[in-house]
């Protein structure tokens, strides 16, 4: 087992409970190390693996857990959840941690604790992501800042984030529009029960009785079976019956039966029969073909 599950399983304040509030006082109650006492058990973890001294260490810290997570209530997903990941990212940074670097444990922690929370910020915000490279992410904190004191911003304004970042403007115009979203339930039931105001869900307009898979299946079978016994029976008409057929149903400038007539040098009623005539015999051929 790793360092960092012994110390997970170590630590009952690395989880809030049910009671938040008792939790934030309890962790406010832990006393906070001065630099000799912190490099004392950095030192005793770095070189010798103390699991006592990394849970002094992250106990110590776990009160500025807490603030940084509160700094992340604007995201509507609840403290206790960004507590608990800040908690991770914490115990990370304590596993890491070298005390020859002369750094405080809390200027370190700090990059570990946020990119916890901002994972979970990221997977859980939305039902469909908003940002997932490394510079979407970044556009996503930061816009998302923007947009706590501005209601939408204008070309310029854009222009000025994009810049301050490095990004394009489309990128920040297109961040923009996925913050301003909402997620909606497919199926969920309807809100209100005045059918003036009733918010109706997707699944009640969007379903369609034609897009059932075996139908559109068996409909593309039919068809292909039936184009196949055409091409069959045609094949087996005498050259002018089929000739006819094709010019008087199949072409895109359909033949009339006079044009027809006065090209075989008969009547448009004998062109009739004949066109009648190669249709019965389609009509048998395709039936037997099918059927067998």
């Amino acid at each position: 087992m790793s360092t960092e599950l012994q110390a997970v399983k170590a630590l009952p304040l690395a989880v809030p409970g049910d009671n938040l509030d008792a939790y934030i006082r309890a962790v406010s109650e832990v006393p906070v190390l001065d630099a000799e006492q912190e490099r004392a058990l950095a030192e005793r973890l770095y070189f010798n693996e103390d699991i006592d001294a990394a849970r002094g260490l992250v106990l110590a810290h776990l009160r500025f857990v807490v603030h940084i997570a509160r700094s992340y209530s604007g995201y509507g997903l609840p403290l206790a959840d960004l507590i608990q990941e800040g908690n991770v990212g914490l115990m990370k940074a304590v596993r890491r941690f070298d005390p020859n670097v002369g750094v405080r444990l809390v200027s370190f922690a700090v990059h570990w604790i946020k990119a916890e929370i901002h994972e979970f910020v990221i997977r859980n915000w939305r039902i469909v992501k908003v940002a997932t490279t490394k510079a979407q992410r970044k556009l996503f904190f930061n816009l998302r800042g923007q947009k706590k004191r501005l209601a939408r911003l204008s070309v310029e304004e854009a222009q000025r984030v994009a810049d301050d970042l490095g990004v394009k403007l489309k990128d920040v115009q297109e961040m923009e529009g996925r913050l301003a979203a909402y997620d909606a339930s497919f199926d969920g039931p309807t809100t209100e029960d005045d059918e003036d105001r009733a918010i109706v869900s997707p699944a009640q307009y969007l379903q369609s009785e034609g897009d059932d898979p075996a139908d559109i299946l068996a409909e593309e079978d039919w068809n292909e079976q039936g184009a196949r016994a055409l091409a069959v029976a045609l094949k087996d008409l005498d050259e002018r019956s089929r000739d006819i057929l094709q010019r008087r149903w199949l072409a895109d400038d359909k033949a009339t039966l006079q044009e027809l007539a006065d090209e075989y040098g008969v009547s448009a009623e004998r062109i009739r029969q004949l066109e009648n005539n190669a249709i019965k015999k389609l009509r048998g051929a395709m039936v037997a073909d099918t059927a067998a």
